[in-house]
C-alpha cells in the first residue's frame, strides 16, 4: 500500500534551550529546519508569550507564516490543553470547556495548522460538542493516545462509538509513540543509579517489565474517573508484587521512585495502528534517547515505522524528546538528540 510519511517535530523538544533562553521561537523553527524535517508542531501556551493574545493580531501572524517560508516549514499540528481547572473553586462548565476547545481550534486555523492535539483528560463530551465547530473552520481533533492508553482497548473503544454515532470526519487519533517502548529508558534508569538506586532494585523492575513485555500488558479500561483507571491497570499489570520485591530487597526512595516511573512506560502491538488508520491523521513519535548510532534505547522505530508503511499512513511523524527530563543535573543536548531521532526516522522511512 503507498504511504506518504512526512518528519516533523514537537517544539516541545526543545523546551530547556527555549526556558534556558538559549533558542526564542524563530530559533525553534530553524533548528527544526536543520534537521531536515518539513513539519512544525507548535505548543502555543509554552512558545508564545502572553498567549493568546498575540495570535489575535495580523502582526504575528504575519511573522509567523514568513518564518514558515523561510525555513521551508508546513504546521503539521497545533497542541491544545483543555485548561478545565483554571479555578480555585470549580471545574469550568461543559459550556466553558467547548468554547476553550473552539476557542483553541480557532487559534489553530489562523497559524494554519490542520490537526490539533487535546490530552486524554479531555471529556468526550467537550469533543463531541466542538466537532461542528471543527468541521467549520477545517480543523481535526486528535486525542492522544499516551501511555499507559492504547488503541484497541476498551478505553478507545469508547471514542470509537463517538466518531460512528456521530459520523465525524473532524476526529480521530494521534498515537504516541511512548506506547511502543520495549525497555525502560536508560536515561531514567542512569538517573535513579546517580539518585542512588541499588543494582539489585533496578534488576527487580527491569525483570519485572519484561515479565510485562512478555505477557502482554491488561490495557487500561475507559473510566472518567482517570486516577482510578490508571491504579487499576497498575495493579492489573504487577505493580503490588513488584512494589513488594523491592521493598523487600531494601529499596530506598530512589528505587522506589524508578519502580513507579516503570509504569509510564508500556507496549503495544504496531498491528494497532494497521488496525485503526483510517483514523490516524497525526503521530507524536515520542523518544528518549537516541545514541551515535542512531538507535533509541526504549521505543521500537524500525517496527513502528515498518506497520505504519504497511497501513498506507499519510501524515507526520513528530519527535516529541522527553529524555531531557531525567537528565537536567548533568545536561540536556535536545537540539542533538532532535537531530539524531530525525536521522533514525529518516532511515526507517527510507529503508
Amino acid at each position: 500500500m503507498s504511504y506518504d510519511i512526512k518528519r516533523s517535530v514537537s517544539l516541545y523538544s526543545y523546551q530547556d534551550e527555549y526556558y534556558d533562553g538559549k533558542l526564542d521561537l524563530e530559533g525553534c523553527l530553524r533548528e527544526t529546519a536543520k534537521t531536515g524535517a518539513t513539519g512544525v508542531e507548535l505548543l502555543a501556551e509554552q512558545m508564545i508569550r502572553r498567549f493568546p493574545l498575540p495570535i489575535e493580531t495580523q502582526e504575528f501572524r504575519d511573522q509567523w507564516f514568513e518564518w514558515l517560508k523561510k525555513y521551508n516549514l508546513e504546521p503539521s499540528c497545533y497542541d491544545a490543553f483543555l485548561e478545565n481547572k483554571i479555578y480555585d473553586n470549580r471545574t469550568l462548565s461543559l459550556g466553558e470547556q467547548i468554547n476553550m476547545m473552539k476557542r483553541d481550534l480557532r487559534l489553530a486555523s489562523m497559524l494554519g495548522f490542520k490537526n490539533l492535539r487535546t490530552l486524554v483528560s479531555t471529556p468526550m463530551d467537550v469533543i463531541e460538542g466542538s466537532l461542528d465547530y471543527a468541521a467549520e473552520v477545517d480543523v481535526k481533533i486528535g486525542l492522544e493516545v499516551h501511555a499507559p492508553f492504547s488503541l484497541n482497548s476498551g478505553w478507545a473503544d469508547g471514542y470509537m462509538e463517538m466518531i460512528h454515532k456521530t459520523g465525524t470526519k473532524h476526529f480521530g487519533f494521534i498515537p504516541d509513540m511512548g506506547i511502543f517502548c520495549k525497555n525502560i529508558p536508560d536515561v531514567l534508569r542512569d538517573k535513579a543509579r546517580r539518585q542512588g538506586a541499588s543494582e539489585e532494585c533496578i534488576k527487580i523492575v527491569d525483570e519485572s517489565y519484561a515479565q510485562r513485555l512478555a505477557k502482554g500488558f491488561v490495557k487500561i479500561k475507559y473510566d472518567l474517573n482517570l486516577g482510578k483507571a490508571n491504579m487499576e491497570y497498575r495493579m492489573a499489570n504487577g505493580m503490588k508484587e513488584m512494589m513488594e520485591a523491592v521493598e523487600k530487597a531494601g529499596g530506598g526512595p530512589a528505587d522506589m521512585a524508578y519502580a513507579g516511573a516503570s509504569f509510564t512506560y508500556s507496549w503495544s502491538e504496531p498491528q494497532d495502528l494497521i488496525d485503526n488508520i483510517d483514523y490516524i491523521f497525526h503521530t507524536h513519535a515520542k523518544f528518549y534517547n537516541v545514541h551515535e548510532d542512531y538507535v533509541e534505547t526504549a521505543v521500537a522505530i524500525p517496527e513502528v515505522v515498518e506497520a505504519f508503511k504497511k497501513a498506507g499512513y499519510k501524515g507526520f511523524l513528530s519527535s516529541e524528546y522527553e529524555g531531557g527530563e531525567h537528565l537536567r543535573d548533568v545536561g540536556v543536548d535536545s537540539i542533538e538528540q532532535v537531530r539524531r531521532h530525525q536521522e533514525a526516522m529518516r532511515r526507517a522511512i527510507e529503508g
